[in-house]
């Protein structure tokens, strides 16, 4: 579904519902807005949080607050702190989100971080 029609509006977060998901370790707190495959969440993992699984989807994160490290499958960390964000498209690295003192998140994804299929890549000639 296409989320390219989007009406001007203001969210307020505080109003929206969080839904609870358990990591390997701790708990992922979700506030969700979706527009078609467009996803937008406020998102907070608790003190000694692990996630559950690798993630190979896309995401644009922006750090609010606290801190969190992305894991790599290859064991490499990437550290993210308040004001930092992270971009990645879909099927690039599997990841997942480690935090030993909780963090608030601000996630985007959608069908747009997914890769182009081979034949949006060339031009045909005219």
């Amino acid at each position: 579904m296409n989320s390219g029609n989007i009406p001007f509006q203001n969210t307020d977060w505080e109003n929206i519902p969080a839904t609870e998901h358990q990591g390997e370790t701790g708990t992922a707190y979700w506030k969700t807005i979706s527009y078609g495959d467009l996803r937008i969440r406020v998102v907070e993992y608790s003190k000694d949080y692990k996630a559950d699984h690798w993630c190979t989807k896309g995401h644009i994160i922006y750090c609010i607050d606290g801190e969190m490290i992305s894991e790599l499958s290859d064991g490499t960390q990437h550290k993210l702190t308040k004001g930092m964000s992270y971009q990645v498209s879909d099927e690039r690295s599997s990841h997942r989100s480690i935090s030993e003192n909780g963090v608030k998140l601000f996630i985007v994804d959608g069908s747009f971080l997914a890769p182009k299929k081979e034949q949006d890549n060339h031009q045909t000639a005219g």
